[in-house]
């Protein structure tokens, strides 16, 4: 698994444009549902990915779930939210950089929730998302805040702490 990840990273981030691409991101999205575990009432029914508002990354996110299963067998359905209200039960939500303002209230509705927070804005992991997606030196890269996915009670493997930027 682990080579697997470090690969498409490696491939990805070298690119022309890469760092302007949603398709690639959600590449990587599908990848992190390897390598993070949630608890086991977040394991049944439908993997459930939730977008905050319009970004072009849930056309990409809905094309990837048409061609791919979580786990094997779990179906992933992807549903656009338009306000940090409508927050419910999911695997993964995804904040783009258009709505980055909002990430205290996003943090606030999900505080008792295992749910990855997954942005692309910089700053926003010192802030308190999961996984944020950042350009380090002209290349996509991610950082990882552990405690913020501490507190979301999910585990992620040594791997994909070894392939993100630590925070």
């Amino acid at each position: 698994m682990r080579k697997t990840l470090s690969t498409l990273l490696f491939f990805f981030a070298f690119l022309p444009g890469f760092t302007q691409t949603h398709k690639f991101q959600s590449v990587f999205i599908y990848s992190f549902t390897r390598y993070v575990q949630w608890p086991d009432a977040y394991n049944q029914g439908d993997f459930e990915i939730l977008v905050l508002g319009d970004s072009p990354i849930y056309d990409e996110l809905k094309n990837m779930a048409a061609a791919k299963k979580v786990g094997g067998d779990r179906t992933i359905k992807v549903t656009r939210i338009n306000s940090p209200g409508e927050i419910r039960r999911c695997n993964i939500l995804y904040v783009p950089s258009n709505k980055s303002a909002l990430i205290d209230n996003v943090l606030a509705k999900v505080a008792s929730q295992s749910i990855l927070i997954v942005t692309e804005e910089p700053g926003l992991g010192v802030k308190g998302s999961d996984i944020n997606f950042i350009v380090k030196d002209g290349k996509l890269a991610f950082e990882l805040n552990q405690a913020a996915v501490n507190r979301q009670n999910l585990k992620v493997s040594n791997e994909l702490t070894r392939l993100g930027i630590m925070i």
